[in-house]
């Protein structure tokens, strides 16, 4: 009755030594579809960034997403067992990246980016915002293909049996994960990103929408074993999840600030050359 996951988690091996990850794919994916949603964007002439900047800036984003994540799952969910087993740090292609960590690292690389560049932060992350629901998407959709973060027992005629959870169904946690935080957050984010909003609206949504989306699926998925609940029914990721909706309340109301009080634009001219336009928005 119910599907019996037994997905390779090995795309292609080569020999005995060289084994091509789906976790990996997914990562190459989410950084492709990442940077042509970018390029999108500053094709509008609204943009305050060009070309030039999202091939700059993707390097740094890379970098935030890998080592964020990593040293953020590591520090977040399972130090005592990365202490103890310093090598198995290195294997990512086995799972083992946290989002919260992901997000930190890509706010340091974004903050450095922005300074480098002289150019807005908040400005830089709501460009940026409406790219990262799509890394989660296929994040999630690796995590599935490894059979791991698996939900709680179900009886739901989508539920799935994981090798590793026992023979029993259970919520495919990592699926609803991949439509929230991926799929329906990335079609908030990029409608809400075409109609041009105040500055720190689009970073906003992003914070609120996947701290609500996020602590939402932690009811279905099992929590981590290293540390149960706290207080009897919250999770870690939930405990996570608070100072992300807390900046982005934070976030809406200086946006609407910002809304009612005049600020310079960046105003890109016919001949690539830009300029800082005194603008005052309607109340």
């Amino acid at each position: 009755m119910y599907y019996q996951h037994n997905i390779d988690p090995v795309f292609l091996s080569i020999g005995s030594f060289i084994h091509i990850h789906w976790y990996g794919i997914m990562y190459i994916f989410a950084f492709f579809i990442g940077w042509s949603i970018a390029r999108y964007f500053v094709a509008k002439p609204y943009a305050n960034f060009t070309k030039n900047d999202v091939e700059d800036l993707i390097t740094y984003i890379i970098l935030g997403v890998i080592l964020g994540g990593r040293i953020g799952y590591i520090l977040f969910y399972d130090f005592p067992y990365y202490r103890e087993h310093p090598l198995e740090i290195f294997k990512i292609w086995q799972g083992g990246m946290s989002f919260h960590g992901g997000f930190i690292g890509v706010l340091l690389a974004a903050l450095y980016w922005a300074y480098k560049n002289k150019k807005d932060f908040i400005e830089l992350t709501d460009f940026i915002a409406p790219c990262v629901p799509i890394g989660l998407f296929f994040g999630r959709i690796g995590n599935f293909i490894n059979g791991e973060l698996w939900g709680k027992e179900s009886t739901l005629p989508w539920a799935v049996i994981f090798p590793s959870g026992g023979n029993v169904p259970r919520h495919p946690s990592q699926l609803y994960e991949a439509g929230l935080e991926g799929l329906v957050l990335f079609c908030v984010l990029f409608f809400a990103a075409k109609k041009n909003p105040p500055k720190g609206f689009v970073s906003a949504l992003f914070c609120i929408g996947y701290a609500l989306a996020r602590s939402f699926v932690e009811f279905y998925r099992i929590p981590d074993a290293q540390y149960g609940y706290f207080f009897g029914f919250i999770t870690m990721g939930q405990i996570l999840c608070l100072p992300m909706l807390l900046l982005g309340i934070v976030l809406l109301y200086l946006s609407k600030k910002w809304q009612n009080n005049p600020h310079y634009d960046t105003v890109r001219l016919q001949d690539g050359s830009n300029i800082r336009v005194k603008r005052y928005h309607k109340k």
